[in-house]
């Protein structure tokens, strides 16, 4: 039985050792088998001298043998001792070991979890009722998503689109991205930064305005955030909107092949239902989460947490990328995704152990049923069906959404619930 240091509640310390015999024999035994194979200028393949396979390879192949065999050494010394490793561990060579080479390996070990008596944990499950109203407004959008325009002589007004020519200017200088010409866009739908809205709501086709637009201290375009631009801008065009009638030939455009209005009302019902439902899944998960981190309290390895961390940043810097943003002028050090990171690690290692101890694992139908409800969104349910069957990385993201589904399940019926109603248009996003 090997002895285990214990430097701290979830880090442990032990010593162990490899022969250097041992080592050796691989790494010949390795360096063999590629001469067999290598490519090297003046050379047959397998013709090429041991001698110049080991003076290319030969420190890369010592530190695979190397690290495979401290791996054996460690996972053998583990042997027995119940001990969960979190993270990978850490290794400090030690020197006199003679014939061995031998290593400290400093880990981390996952934490025991206990989750309290949630039964006067308070959990806030949103509600928000879909009726006749509700379904009206969501019509009324689909409406102006599918609006024509026509041009007008008069101050523009939220709702209208307007066609510009615009020049920014920082300290009298244009700046990248802070011009365009025939720009389009709807006034008040906040696709614009509010002082530039606010400058040209009331402004008719063929004037020009010179204003100043304050970038937010968060913006974006971090050589722009904080500063103020002044902006010229002619007004080119003002056009209101012209919505479509609710008629057979809307209900069409909606995929009701025959026009009936009575049905084209029902579907949206029905899909509105379902997107409110999800909504409302979204935030009473969130209440969950937050009781379940209340009531079970325990160390986190550091080790999962910096992985986090480095995932976090990662993610961050993508994202950058994506958006057309050079990374390099927005630096994302691991250390500010910390409090994120810790708080994601520790409900993982939670809802992990409370699937394990109460039996929460995604069945295979239920996971059906989910795929099944994300496809009556779709115009041809059964291809949807089909396209997450034929991929285990789509499959995954649904198990892993019914897990969680279980999670929540479960606590409801153990916490104390308070319904909270949400107001509709603050759960679908639509603003004021």
């Amino acid at each position: 039985m090997q002895n285990f240091e214990t430097l701290s509640a979830l880090e442990r310390r032990i010593d162990i050792a490899v022969p250097a015999a041992e080592i050796n024999k691989e790494v010949t035994a390795r360096l063999t088998k590629l001469a067999r194979t290598v490519r090297m200028p003046g050379f047959r393949p397998g013709k090429v001298p041991m001698k110049m396979v080991a003076s290319s390879y030969g420190a890369q192949v010592q530190a695979e043998v190397l690290n495979d065999k401290v791996g054996e050494a460690f996972n053998s010394a583990l042997k027995g001792s119940n001990l969960r490793v979190a993270g990978t561990p850490q290794l400090t060579p030690k020197e006199g070991a003679g014939e061995q080479l031998a290593f400290s390996a400093t880990f981390e070990v996952y934490p025991e979890i206990r989750i309290g008596d949630l039964s006067s944990a308070e959990v806030q499950r949103a509600v928000c009722p879909v009726g006749d109203a509700e379904i009206d407004k969501t019509i009324d959008i689909m409406r102006r998503q599918r609006a024509k325009f026509e041009a007008v002589d008069r101050a523009a007004a939220d709702g209208d689109r307007l066609t510009i020519d615009f020049v920014g200017r920082i300290d009298g200088t244009p700046f990248e991205g802070g011009s365009g010409t025939d720009f389009a866009f709807t006034l008040g739908q906040g696709r614009m930064l509010a002082d530039f809205e606010a400058a040209l709501r009331g402004a008719a086709s063929g004037s020009t305005k010179t204003f100043p637009v304050q970038f937010p201290a968060d913006y974006r375009a971090t050589d722009l955030a904080g500063k103020t631009a002044q902006f010229e801008v002619t007004v080119k065009k003002v056009e209101q909107p012209l919505l479509p009638p609710v008629d057979a030939e809307f209900a069409r455009s909606l995929g009701i092949a025959d026009g009936d209005l009575a049905k084209m009302r029902a579907e949206v019902q029905a899909n509105l239902q379902r997107e409110v439902s999800t909504r409302l899944r979204a935030r009473t998960k969130d209440s969950v989460m937050a009781a379940l981190l209340a009531a079970a309290q325990f160390d986190v390895p550091k080790s999962l947490v910096q992985e986090e961390q480095q995932r976090l940043a990662e993610m961050a810097r993508a994202d950058l990328v994506a958006r057309g943003i050079d990374a390099k002028e927005a630096p994302l050090p691991p250390d500010v995704f910390a409090p994120q990171a810790q708080r994601r690690v520790r409900l993982g290692l939670l809802i992990a152990e409370l699937v394990r101890a109460e039996n929460l694992q995604a069945r295979q139908d239920q996971v059906r049923k989910a795929i099944e409800e994300i496809a009556q969104s779709y115009e041809k349910p059964a291809q949807v069906i089909q396209w997450y069957l034929g991929s285990r990385e789509r499959l995954a993201e649904v198990e892993s959404m019914t897990l969680e589904n279980n999670v929540v399940d479960w606590v409801l019926k153990r916490a104390r619930v308070i319904d909270v109603t949400v107001p509709f248009d603050e759960l679908m996003g639509h603003g004021v």
